[in-house]
């Protein structure tokens, strides 16, 4: 079983900009290639920062808080207070680089689609550039690239469930665990041989492609999280040895 990789759902053709690009020019990009957002990026590559419809708006607006009307009484406050700094240079930015959010939130190429889905989710971005070992950009990925994973059909998980969780992993006998599947919940049924079986059926069922969640309806017939280390091996032997009968 193989999760899909954020190498294989990015788009390549990433339309970018440098700290020195003019504020216009900015503007000018998103409109013409019809995109919410651009990552910035130095000369070597790197990615410095991103720039959203939230960051052109603030600086469209040119209407900065009233600093001096927090008057820094509280912790609280002294962050509005810096919030409200950082959202008035932006409001007077020239350029990407004054405009931009930074530092860049990114994921590497060889990341998970759920990784990535969790990242975005966590940070509240719609978009995340894709960056290679050193850093470099070599992508960029959006929530709809994501959520294309999520359109998989239920059967589809299902037997994927089955072929691989069941059968490939846990080595267990037809009808022995049932997964269940609706609009991409899975809920596994039936009794495994060992307690410890469990987190792996429920782990690996959760990181295929499409499954929304998990719902653990699983039993089993031995604790073996109570027994000591060479038991647990004796029965790990033991029970690969039958497996293969």
């Amino acid at each position: 079983m193989k999760a899909t990789k954020i190498g294989a759902v990015m788009v390549t053709d990433v339309v970018t900009a440098e700290t020195g690009t003019p504020f216009k020019e900015v503007v000018r990009r998103l409109g013409d290639h019809r995109i919410s957002g651009l990552p910035v990026i130095d000369e070597d590559h790197h990615v410095v920062g991103v720039i959203s419809e939230t960051d052109l708006l603030l600086r469209e607006a040119r209407r900065p808080a009233p600093v001096g009307a927090f008057g820094g009484r509280s912790y609280r406050l002294r962050g509005l207070v810096r919030g409200a700094r950082r959202r008035a240079a932006k409001s007077r930015a020239r350029s990407a680089g004054g405009v931009m959010s930074a530092p860049a939130v990114t994921v590497r190429a060889d990341a998970t689609v759920t990784h990535a889905a969790r990242v975005m989710a966590e940070h509240r971005v719609e978009r995340l550039p894709v960056v290679d070992e050193e850093d470099r950009l070599v992508g960029i990925v959006t929530r709809r690239e994501l959520l294309r994973g999520f359109l998989r059909a239920d059967e589809e998980i299902r037997r994927e469930v089955e072929e691989e969780v069941f059968g490939n992993t846990l080595w267990l006998a037809p009808h022995v665990v049932e997964a269940t599947v609706r609009d991409g919940v899975v809920t596994l049924t039936g009794q495994l041989e060992r307690r410890g079986d469990i987190p792996v059926a429920v782990g690996m069922t959760r990181r295929i492609d499409g499954v929304v969640d998990v719902v653990d309806r699983l039993s089993y017939r031995l604790d073996d999280t109570r027994l000591r280390p060479v038991e647990q091996a004796l029965h790990g032997v033991a029970d690969d040895w039958l497996r293969r009968l």
